[in-house]
């Protein structure tokens, strides 16, 4: 029984130790490059990103009867602008293409628009301050500082004002722009798509809220988009020429300090480190350079891309509500009690608190108080002296008609309704 065991066990293990025959060899693997994963990994990005733009620029043509494009020819609207072009909606008319002149661009922005309707084939409708019809006149009228003296006056005649009258002579029903998440915290958030607010304004279209700089640029490259001419000097974004500036810059100023033109996009190539440009939020770090708001913040957006900027482009905040209207210095010198708002139409901060301070108003109405409006921005140097105005909105509670101003940023219906 022993010799059984030990034979079964010696048989084993020679079975254990005989030698394997030697495996078939793999079938080699396709030779292939980092560069090259990367590579197919980015076209088939830009393809899928590409594929949802076209898909909601044709959807946006095709349920609104008056798409408008705003383009202010920057990176992403030059992309934009190319898509338009290969859905042929610039060519036939079906999306028409706006454009706000500041009489402040750089000298080669409207030369660059002329060489796009070219390519594209289409008239852009221009829009620029009111009863300017150049900027001589604009010049005359208002002097080459008044973006120094007031620059919430600025915005509003250079920008806002022009960018309303044009999305109401457009009858505008639907605006497609440029905005896109890595914009900067203001826009990390936005999506694609952005329905008509109850109350006026428009529905928006973002065809590229979910792209990045870096696949904008690898997108013009792939696709031989034009690119405004300052891209190739060192501009990663274009504005207004007065308060614009390369990045880097010599002095610092757009927060990075270098040789103009050391980071640059030219044919399709990037020369230098381009982290400074395609970072998140650094695309407008060159505008509006030395520009501060009113209330002391640091300027980032240009008045046009705000929260309800185009909210307002043709009514006034707080219309047929419980908001009174004092329409002349007359009557808002006659109130006697209450609370009153000086306000400007085109201000972010006064369309940020228009629906508190409506509902404040409706329950203060309730209680027999009064609550009032009176436009300000184009009667400053009264609301400056007899309503503590220096910017808007401000708020006043009046008292046996004298005015005190109240300082709180808070303008919730709660700290509202404790000023009475």
């Amino acid at each position: 029984m022993k010799l059984v065991v030990a034979l079964a066990l010696l048989s084993n293990a020679a079975a254990f130790m005989a030698p394997v025959a030697p495996r078939a060899p793999a079938t080699p693997l396709k030779a292939i490059t980092t560069e090259a994963m990367i590579e197919k990994a980015k076209a088939d990005r830009l393809a899928h990103l590409e594929a949802q733009s076209l898909e909601a620029l044709t959807l946006a043509a095709d349920n609104f009867e008056r798409a408008v494009f705003p383009n202010a020819m920057i990176v992403g609207d030059c992309v934009i602008t190319h898509l338009l072009g290969k859905l042929g909606y610039l060519e036939s008319g079906k999306v028409k293409v706006m454009v706000v002149d500041t009489f402040h661009l750089f000298d080669s922005t409207m030369p660059f628009l002329a060489d796009l309707e070219k390519k594209y084939n289409f008239k852009a409708e221009i829009f620029g301050p009111a009863d300017c019809e150049n900027k001589d006149v604009y010049l005359k009228k208002y002097g080459d500082k008044l973006w120094v003296a007031d620059v919430e006056q600025y915005d509003k005649i250079c920008k806002v004002e022009p960018f309303q009258r044009g999305l109401k002579t457009l009858n505008t029903d639907v605006m497609i722009n440029g905005r896109r998440r890595d914009h900067g915290a203001e826009r990390a958030y936005i999506d694609i798509a952005e329905v008509a607010p109850i109350g006026g304004g428009l529905a928006k279209l973002n065809p590229l809220a979910y792209w990045t700089l870096e696949d904008c640029f690898d997108y013009a490259a792939a696709n031989g988009v034009p690119l405004h001419p300052t891209v190739a000097l060192g501009y990663p974004s274009q504005g207004d020429e007065k308060d614009t500036v390369p990045v880097p810059d010599p002095d610092g100023l757009s927060g990075f300090q270098g040789a103009a033109g050391s980071v640059k996009f030219v044919d399709g190539k990037w020369t230098g480190d381009k982290a400074i440009w395609l970072d998140y939020g650094n695309e407008r770090k060159g505008r509006f350079v030395g520009l501060v708001n009113k209330d002391g913040s640091t300027k980032t957006e240009c008045g046009i891309h705000v929260a309800g900027a185009e909210k307002t482009f043709d009514r006034d905040l707080w219309e047929g509500g419980a908001v009174k209207e004092l329409a002349s210095q007359e009557d808002a010198l006659a109130m006697k009690d209450g609370v009153m708002v000086v306000y400007a139409p085109w201000c972010q901060f006064c369309q940020g608190m228009e629906e508190a301070y409506e509902k404040f108003a409706a329950d203060a109405a309730a209680k027999g108080i009064t609550v009032a409006k009176y436009r300000g921005d184009e009667d400053r140097d009264f609301v400056q002296s007899k309503f503590n105005t220096e910017s808007f909105p401000t708020i006043n509670v009046i008292k046996g008609g004298k005015a005190t101003k109240y300082e709180s940023e808070d303008r919730s219906v709660e700290a509202l309704a404790a000023l009475v």
